[in-house]
């Protein structure tokens, strides 16, 4: 009788244990853009599924209506969404807003230190305000606007000898946006191999944020500023100032004379697409791309370079892109959601991370001697990284972008105006926006 009753007791603890196993796990659920990062978390994070018994789901939307569709989510209040990946300009307003948990004790508790990071990551996907301790995503995806370039054109002898006649130095990576613009100029309408090529794919769609993530590339090193760094909010003159005025007017000079027909509202996909079918010498794109390039059997295995964005005459700055993952307020299951977190901030899974083509904010990852080394890319993405800048991330942040690409693009693309015209407007657009925010 006593060995039943031990025995008895014994399946009576471990079916306790097991029940109180099942009860602890969660199903969590993921939200981000739908692109080929995304599918490689869904198998890294098969790893948390093993270790923490949780379940993940992820809900990923297509980059076209990214914004509208988790912006919508959050604005609602609704819990589909335990964890997201969310746009860097979306901080602040989801900061404001309590949208997000704020992660300050938790870091604290768990041994997370925001040194541990890249320092332009932090600020851009994981800080508000801007400069301060206030923490309220987790940096997950670094990213930033660079080159690609053919580098089997430019090594072809006939390319390089007539290249080095015309322009008197030799046919490379270019140092400054206007040896860019050469190199886009010369490549346009050239014939290669029996096909007629183009010099650039740059951006310019005009429906979500493209002919903006473009253009920064070029203003920010012309000398636009978003404001008086003394005195926030002070647009006039920094705008729309003369350096300002100039990059725009180089910017459409780009698409006038060295991008493909029919490319007046292209952005990351279509970019993409004309590179690898061949059809550029150059393509502006963000870093999340170079793994396909490198992998493309027409483009990859050594005929692509990259480069970071070059500099201008005012300044040597890129579009800052990418991510940081964050604990949605209205989660219901915000403990598992930040198990998730501490897993995802690991070394071990970061390595994994930058391996999978996921590209790491962990210093210890990317300060690492041999990541230099580890992809053709990696050392342009760690000098990109160093020269960022980023679009308003205030709460208002999408009605400051909405009058921005009407203004670019109606004067890049469509011709209208002129360069001071359409960035006096916006001027007066952003004005208007500040003043509704009560901030003017």
């Amino acid at each position: 009788m006593k060995i039943k009753t031990v025995i008895k007791s014994m399946f009576a603890v471990i079916i306790l244990g097991c029940s109180t196993q099942i009860a602890k796990a969660e199903d969590l659920t993921l939200c981000w853009a739908s692109w080929d990062p995304a599918n490689a978390l869904v198998e890294l994070s098969k790893d948390f599924e093993r270790e923490s018994g949780h379940n993940m789901s992820f809900e990923f939307v297509p980059w076209p209506n990214f914004a509208d569709r988790l912006l919508n989510e959050l604005n609602s209040g609704g819990d589909l969404c335990d964890l997201m990946i969310g746009d860097s300009q979306w901080i602040g307003g989801a900061a404001e807003n309590g949208y997000y948990v704020k992660l300050n004790d938790f870091f604290e508790k768990e041994g997370i230190d925001m040194a541990d990071f890249i320092p332009a990551t932090v600020t851009g996907y994981s800080e508000w305000p801007k400069g301060t301790p206030n923490y309220w995503a987790l940096p997950a995806f670094g990213d930033v606007v660079g080159w690609t370039y053919r580098k089997d054109w430019f090594e072809r002898p006939e390319i390089r000898s007539e290249y080095r006649q015309k322009y008197g130095r030799e046919l490379g990576i270019p140092k400054t946006l206007e040896e860019l613009k050469d190199i886009a100029q010369f490549f346009q309408g050239r014939e290669i191999d029996g096909k007629t090529v183009y010099g650039a794919a740059i951006y310019t769609e005009r429906g979500s944020e493209g002919v903006t993530m473009g253009v920064t590339n070029v203003l920010y090193n012309y000398g636009f500023e978003y404001g008086d760094p003394n005195n926030p909010y002070e647009l006039e003159g920094f705008v729309n100032s003369s350096g300002a005025v100039e990059g725009l007017e180089f910017y459409k000079e780009l698409y006038d004379t060295a991008t493909p027909p029919g490319s007046s509202n292209w952005y990351m996909s279509e970019n993409i697409d004309a590179y690898k079918s061949g059809q550029v010498a150059l393509q502006m794109n963000f870093a999340f791309i170079w793994p396909g390039v490198e992998a493309d059997p027409n483009v990859g295995g050594g005929r692509s370079g990259y480069f970071p964005n070059p500099a201008g005459p005012y300044g040597h700055f890129a579009q800052l892109g990418g991510q940081g993952i964050s604990v949605v307020a209205a989660s219901k299951k915000q403990d598992a959601a930040l198990e998730y977190i501490k897993w995802f901030a690991q070394k071990s899974v970061q390595d994994k991370w930058w391996n999978a083509g996921g590209y790491s904010a962990l210093r210890a990852v990317v300060e690492d001697p041999g990541f230099v080394s580890s992809q053709p890319y990696a050392k342009t993405f760690l000098d990109s990284m160093a020269i960022v800048k980023d679009f308003w991330a205030e709460p208002a942040y999408a009605d400051l972008l909405l009058p921005m690409q009407e203004r670019v693009h109606n004067y890049v693309i469509a011709g209208e105006g002129s360069a001071k015209g359409a960035l006096d407007g916006l001027v007066k657009d952003w004005i208007e926006v500040f003043e509704d925010e009560g901030k003017l």
